[in-house]
C-alpha cells in the first residue's frame, strides 16, 4: 500500500536525523572524558570550542553545497553523497592522532549533516499527504532525539573504561547510520514534485502512483494535476531563477519566516545545554559520570515528548504549539538563572530543582524542535524549495556555530547569568509566532500560495473544473511539462 511505503520511506530518511543527533550528542561526553583530555594534552576552552564548532562550520558548508547543487541532483542523490561524506568524517574522527585531524573529521562530518538536514524534511514533505505531512517530515527531530540518547548512553557506558577506547569507539559508531543510508536510499521513490519540476512527468506520475497506491485513482490524478498546474503557472510568469526567492515579495516573506523559525531553535539555548551539559552540571558541583547519566535520562524523556508532539502536530497545527514552546522555554530558563544567583552548593534540594528545570526546558523545546524542520520544508514553492531549505538551514547552523564557539567562555565567565539572554530571545520568538506566522496545517504544498497571496491558478484537489479552465483560459499547455 502507498501509505505504508510513504511512512517507511519517511522513517528510513529520518536515519539522517539519527546521524545528526548522534554526531551532536557524542561530542558532549567526548570532550569531558579524562582519557580524551589527557590524550590531547588538556585542550583549552578555546580549542574545545573549536572542536565542537568545526562540526557547525562543516554543516554551514554543506548547506551552501545544497544551495548550488541540491535541485540539480535531486533528493536521493544528495542523501547518498552526504552519507558517503559522513563515513569519511567519522573515520577521521575515530582515528584522530592530533587535534587538527579531529577538527578536520568533525568538519567533514558536519558537512554531511548540513546536507542531510536541509534535504530530509523537504523530501519527506514532498512525498507525504497533507494530513500526515507534519508528522512524517518531523520524524527527523524524533530520530535526532534517538541519536542524541544513544550517544549519551554510549558515552556513559564507555566512561567506565580507561583507555583510548573510551572516546574512539563512540566516534566510530557514527559510521553505522551513514552506511544504512548509503545502502538503502536508491530503493525508495524520488520526489514526484522534484521530478515534475525537472520535466520528468512520466517518472513523476509513476512515483506518485506508487506512493499513493491503494488510494482513489481520481484523487491521485488530481494531485498530479495540482502539482503540475502550479509549476506551469509559475513558469508562465517567466524569469524564475535563484534570485526569485529574494526579489519576489511573497517568496521573500516565506524565506524570512523559514529563517526565523530555524533561527529560534539555537536562539532558545538548546545547544548550549546539549553541548555543554557536563560543564553546566560542573558549575552545580555534579560529577561527569552523574551528569552524563542525567543528560541520558533527559534524552530518553525527549523521545517520549517528541512522540507525543508528532501525534499532536497534524491535529493542532504549527503555530499554537510554537507559542506555548517559546513561553515555556523562557520560564524554565528564568527560573534557573534566578536560582543560580543565589546558588548554595550545599543545598541539595536547590540543585535538584535546577536539574529539574533543564528537564522542563527539554519538554517545552519539543514543539520548536519538530516544527523548526517541518515549517520551512512546506512553505516554499517547488522551484526554490531546495534553495529555500538550504538557506534556512544555513541560518540554523550559522547560529549553532556562534554559540558553540563562544559558549564555553561565557559559561566560564558569567555562568548561569548567560541564560538571561535566551530568556529574552524566547519571549521574542513567542511574540513573532503570534504576529507573523500563518498556519499551514492541512494544506497541500501547492496550496501554500493561498496563505502567501500569490495563487495563480485554482488547485485541482479543491476545484477540478476551475483548475482546468484556468489553464485553458491562460493558454498554458500541459504538454510542455509532460515529456520525459
Amino acid at each position: 500500500m502507498g501509505l505504508a511505503l510513504t511512512i517507511f520511506t519517511a522513517v528510513f530518511l529520518s536515519t539522517g536525523g539519527f546521524l545528526f543527533g548522534y554526531d551532536s550528542g557524542i561530542i558532549t561526553s567526548t570532550i569531558a572524558f579524562p582519557e580524551f583530555v589527557e590524550y590531547f594534552n588538556e585542550p583549552s576552552a578555546t580549542i574545545t570550542g573549536g572542536i565542537v564548532s568545526a562540526f557547525q562550520g562543516g554543516a554551514i558548508a554543506g548547506t551552501i553545497f545544497n544551495m548550488v547543487f541540491a535541485n540539480k541532483l535531486g533528493r536521493r542523490k544528495i542523501i547518498f553523497v552526504a552519507s558517503v561524506i559522513s563515513i569519511l568524517g567519522s573515520a577521521l574522527q575515530s582515528g584522530a592522532v592530533n587535534i587538527p585531524m579531529l577538527i578536520v573529521g568533525r568538519f567533514i562530518g558536519g558537512f554531511a549533516v548540513g546536507q542531510l538536514t536541509s534535504t530530509i524534511p523537504m523530501y519527506a514533505s514532498e512525498i507525504a499527504k497533507a494530513k500526515y505531512r507534519g508528522s512524517l517530515s518531523g520524524l527527523l527531530q524524533w530520530m535526532l532525539s534517538w541519536g542524541f540518547l544513544i550517544a549519551q548512553w554510549i558515552g556513559y557506558g564507555t566512561s567506565f573504561t580507561h583507555s583510548q577506547f573510551t572516546w574512539r569507539f563512540p566516534l566510530a559508531f557514527q559510521i553505522i547510520p551513514a552506511l544504512i543510508l548509503v545502502g538503502g536510499i536508491f530503493f525508495f521513490q524520488e520526489s514526484p514534485r522534484w521530478l515534475l519540476e525537472r520535466d520528468r512527468a512520466d517518472e513523476a506520475r509513476a512515483s506518485l502512483n506508487k506512493l499513493r497506491s491503494g488510494g482513489d485513482p481520481h484523487l491521485i490524478e488530481l494531485e498530479f494535476r495540482e502539482i503540475r498546474d502550479v509549476i506551469l503557472a509559475d513558469r508562465e510568469l517567466g524569469n524564475i531563477s535563484w534570485k526569485s526567492i529574494l526579489v519576489k515579495p511573497s517568496w521573500r516573506r516565506r524565506l524570512f519566516l523559514g529563517c526565523g523559525v530555524q533561527a529560534f531553535g539555537p536562539l532558545s539555548g538548546i545547544n548550549v545545554i546539549n553541548y555543554y551539559g557536563p560543564r553546566i552540571y560542573e558549575i552545580l558541583g555534579i560529577g561527569v559520570q552523574q551528569s552524563l547519566m542525567i543528560i541520558g535520562i533527559s534524552g530518553g524523556l525527549s523521545i517520549i515528548y517528541c512522540t507525543i508532539g508528532l501525534w499532536l502536530l497534524d491535529r493542532f497545527g504549527r503555530i499554537k504549539p510554537l507559542i506555548i514552546s517559546g513561553l515555556g522555554l523562557a520560564a524554565a530558563l528564568l527560573v534557573n538563572a534566578v536560582q543560580a544567583q543565589y546558588l548554595d552548593p550545599s543545598n541539595a534540594n536547590q540543585l535538584r530543582s535546577m536539574v529539574a528545570m533543564n528537564f522542563v526546558f527539554s519538554f517545552f523545546y519539543t514543539p520548536l524542535g519538530i516544527i523548526s524542520w517541518v515549517y520551512p520544508a512546506e512553505i516554499f514553492p517547488v522551484e526554490v524549495r531546495a534553495l529555500g531549505n538550504a538557506i534556512t538551514t544555513f541560518v540554523n547552523w550559522a547560529l549553532n556555530l556562534i554559540f558553540a564557539q563562544f559558549s564555553p567562555q561565557a559559561l566560564d565567565t558569567i555562568g548561569f547569568r548567560y541564560f538571561y539572554v535566551f530568556f529574552v530571545l524566547n519571549l521574542v520568538a513567542a511574540l513573532s509566532y503570534w504576529l507573523f506566522f500563518p498556519e499551514t496545517k492541512g494544506r497541500t504544498l501547492e496550496q501554500m500560495d493561498e496563505l502567501f497571496g500569490d495563487q495563480l491558478v485554482p488547485h485541482a484537489l479543491e476545484d477540478e473544473v476551475g483548475a482546468a479552465a484556468a489553464l485553458e483560459k491562460h493558454g498554458i499547455e500541459t504538454h510542455t511539462i509532460e515529456r520525459v
